[in-house]
C-alpha cells in the first residue's frame, strides 16, 4: 500500500510542519515563487504558486510519484496495455486524437485506421447535413439535431458545443444542436413541444445500447415521428427510421435491432470509457456545431497535451503537477472539497463535465488487488462559474469553516475578432472585468486579511483568514485546439492521482449497481408485486407512487 512506503511518511512529516505555515509567509519567504511553481505546454499556463506546498513539498511529492511508479504508468496507459484492471482491457481514449499517420497496435491490430474511418464517417455526415442535403423524410432538410444520451455520452459533448459555439463555420446550413439526457422525459418534452418534426433528427448515443434512460427517451422521440410523419404524413416509417435517427454505440447488433439503418451507424468501442469518449462518434454533436475541421483541431490540442505527458518530466508536467498538488491536499492537508471556477461564460458546463470525469473514476475506495484504502481518495468536487459562483458559495470560501482547493481558469484573450469597433471596445472591457475578478479571488483567498489594503482594526465578521489554496489555469485563448488541451489535462491528472492512490479510475462498479436496482425497482412498480423484499422506507414510498397513479 502506498501508505506504508518510506516517501508517504516522509510527506506525512513534513506536512506537520507545512500545516502551521500560511501562505503569505510561502510567497515573502520565496521571492521568485510564482516562476518556480509555473508550468507551461499546449497553450496553456498553470500556476501553483497559490497552492500551500513549497519546493521539498514538490520533491517529497515527486518521490512518492516515483514510488508508484508513475513514469511506467504513463507509458503502459499511452502504449495501450490493460490498464483497466477489473475489466481486462485498455483504455485507449488516447487513440481516438492519434493523427492518421501515427500507429498503435494492440493485441496485433492497429487501432489507428479505424478510428480514423469512423471520424471520415462522421466527416460525410456533417458535410451532408452544412450543405443541407440531410433532408427528413418529407424533404425537408434537417435543421435540428437532438442528442440523446446520459452520462459522458451528455456531458461532454454538451459542454464542448456550449465552449465552442463562437466557432461555428461560416456559409454552411446551420444545424442547431439540443441535449435531452433526463429519463423523466422533461427536457425532451420541451423539444418535442417546439421542434418541426419534418426538420428534426434525433442521435441516440450510448456505448451498450441498452441505457434505460436513452431508450425510453428514444421510444418516445420515435412515436413522435411515426405519429406525426408516419399517421399525419403518411410516411413510410423505414424512411422515417433512415432519415430521422443516427446511432453511437459500441454495439452494432443492438443499433440495427433497434431500427438504425447500418450507413446511419457510428462505432465507438469498448476500449473507450464513456466519460472519456467525446474525442471519437460520440463527439458527432461537436462536428455539427464546429465542423470537422473544428473537431480536428480539438483532437489535435488534446494529442498535444498527451505527448506533453509522455514526454516531460514530471517536475515540468502539467498533469502531474496538477495531481500531485491533488494529492497533497487531499492526503496530507487534510482538504477534501474542490471547486472549478470558471471565469468564462462559454466554460459554463465544464465543471459539470469535471464532476463526472474525477469522482465517477476515482470515487473509488479499493485498489487493484481488492484491499479496502487507509486513505482518501477522490475529493468532493463541484463548482460554477467563478462570477456567479461568486454571489452564490465565494462567502464559504473566504469565511467558512470548510478548507476548500479551488482551479480558476480563464482565457487571456478574447472578442479580438469583434468587427464593430465599439462593441469590441466594450467587450474587451468586459473580459478586463472577468479576469480582475477572477485573479482577485485567489488573491484574497490566499492572503485573507493581507490583501485589503487598510490598517484599521476589524470586527471578526469582517476578518478573513486566507490560506486557501488554489491552482489557476490560464488559456492563451479558448479554441478547439486550448479547448481539447485543457480536456486532457484534466484526464492525465485523474489517471495520476490514480496511479499513486493505487486504485482503477476506468470502471464505474458503482454505478453498475445502481442501475442493476434501479432496473428491480421499476420492475416492483410496473408489476406490483414483490415489494415484500423491500426495507421499510423503500416500501412506503413505492406504495405512495401506486397511490398517486389511483
Amino acid at each position: 500500500m502506498i501508505d506504508q512506503t518510506a516517501a508517504w511518511r516522509a510527506l506525512a512529516a513534513h506536512a506537520a510542519t507545512m500545516r502551521e505555515t500560511h501562505l503569505r509567509e510561502l510567497f515573502v519567504g520565496e521571492t521568485n515563487r510564482q516562476a518556480r511553481f509555473t508550468r507551461r505546454a499546449a497553450g496553456l499556463t498553470l500556476d501553483l504558486s497559490k497552492q500551500r506546498w513549497s519546493t521539498e513539498t514538490q520533491r517529497l511529492l515527486l518521490d512518492l510519484a516515483r514510488e508508484a511508479d508513475l513514469p511506467g504508468a504513463i507509458r503502459r496507459l499511452l502504449d495501450g496495455e490493460r490498464v483497466n484492471v477489473s475489466e481486462d482491457r485498455p483504455a485507449l481514449h488516447t487513440a481516438l486524437r492519434l493523427p492518421a499517420d501515427a500507429a498503435l497496435e494492440i493485441d496485433g491490430e492497429d487501432l489507428v485506421p479505424g478510428v480514423h474511418a469512423t471520424l471520415d464517417h462522421m466527416a460525410t455526415m456533417v458535410e451532408r447535413f452544412h450543405a443541407g442535403q440531410w433532408r427528413g423524410a418529407t424533404g425537408k432538410a434537417i435543421r435540428h439535431v437532438v442528442n440523446l444520451g446520459v452520462g459522458g455520452s451528455d456531458l461532454g459533448p454538451l459542454m464542448v458545443t456550449h465552449a465552442l459555439a463562437d466557432f461555428r463555420p461560416s456559409g454552411v446550413h446551420r444545424i442547431e444542436v439540443h441535449f435531452a439526457s433526463t429519463m423523466d422525459g422533461s427536457q425532451l418534452a420541451d423539444y418535442l413541444g417546439r421542434l418541426n418534426p419534418e426538420t428534426t433528427l434525433f442521435v441516440l448515443s450510448s456505448k451498450s445500447f441498452t441505457t434505460i434512460d436513452t431508450l425510453s427517451n428514444a421510444r418516445t422521440a420515435r412515436d413522435w415521428l411515426m405519429t406525426r410523419l408516419g399517421v399525419e404524413e403518411g410516411v413510410d416509417d423505414a424512411l422515417v427510421m433512415r432519415q430521422h435517427f443516427i446511432g453511437v454505440s459500441a454495439s452494432p447488433e443492438k443499433m440495427g435491432e433497434w431500427g438504425i439503418a447500418p450507413a446511419n451507424q457510428l462505432e465507438f468501442w469498448e476500449w473507450v470509457g464513456g466519460r472519456y469518449s467525446l474525442w471519437g462518434a460520440i463527439g458527432l454533436p461537436i462536428a455539427l456545431v464546429v465542423g470537422m475541421d473544428g473537431f480536428r483541431e480539438l483532437l489535435a490540442g488534446a494529442h498535444a497535451m498527451d505527448r506533453h505527458f509522455r514526454e516531460a518530466e514530471l517536475a515540468d508536467n502539467l498533469p502531474v503537477q496538477l495531481a500531485l498538488a491533488g494529492i497533497w491536499n487531499v492526503n496530507f492537508l487534510d482538504i477534501r472539497a474542490h471547486s472549478i471556477l470558471p471565469y468564462d461564460g462559454r466554460l459554463e458546463y465544464f465543471a459539470a463535465y469535471l464532476e463526472q470525469l474525477e469522482m465517477e473514476s476515482n470515487g473509488k475506495s479499493v485498489t487493484h488487488d481488492g484491499h479496502e484504502v487507509g486513505y482518501s481518495t477522490c475529493p468532493v468536487l463541484w463548482g460554477q462559474l467563478g462570477p456567479n459562483a461568486q454571489h452564490a458559495f465565494y462567502q464559504l470560501l473566504h469565511q467558512g469553516t470548510q478548507a476548500v482547493e479551488c482551479d480558476f481558469i480563464a482565457p487571456l484573450r478574447r472578442y479580438d475578432d469583434v468587427a464593430e469597433e465599439a462593441t469590441r471596445a466594450h467587450l474587451k472591457s468586459q473580459h478586463r472585468l472577468a479576469l480582475a475578478n477572477c485573479f482577485a479571488q485567489s488573491r484574497v483567498l490566499m492572503l485573507g486579511d493581507d490583501a485589503i489594503e487598510d490598517d484599521g482594526p476589524r470586527p471578526g465578521h469582517k476578518r478573513y483568514r486566507g490560506n486557501q489554496p488554489s491552482s489557476t489555469l490560464l488559456l492563451d485563448r479558448l479554441t478547439p485546439a486550448t479547448l481539447g488541451a485543457l480536456i486532457a489535462l484534466y484526464e492525465h491528472k485523474v489517471f495520476v492521482q490514480a496511479t499513486i492512490w493505487a486504485i482503477n479510475p476506468f470502471d464505474q462498479w458503482g454505478v453498475e449497481l445502481g442501475k442493476k436496482i434501479a432496473g428491480e425497482t421499476q420492475r416492483i412498480l410496473e408489476r406490483r408485486e414483490g415489494i415484500e423484499a423491500m426495507d421499510a422506507s423503500t416500501r412506503a414510498l413505492i406504495e405512495a407512487a401506486w397511490a398517486a397513479e389511483e
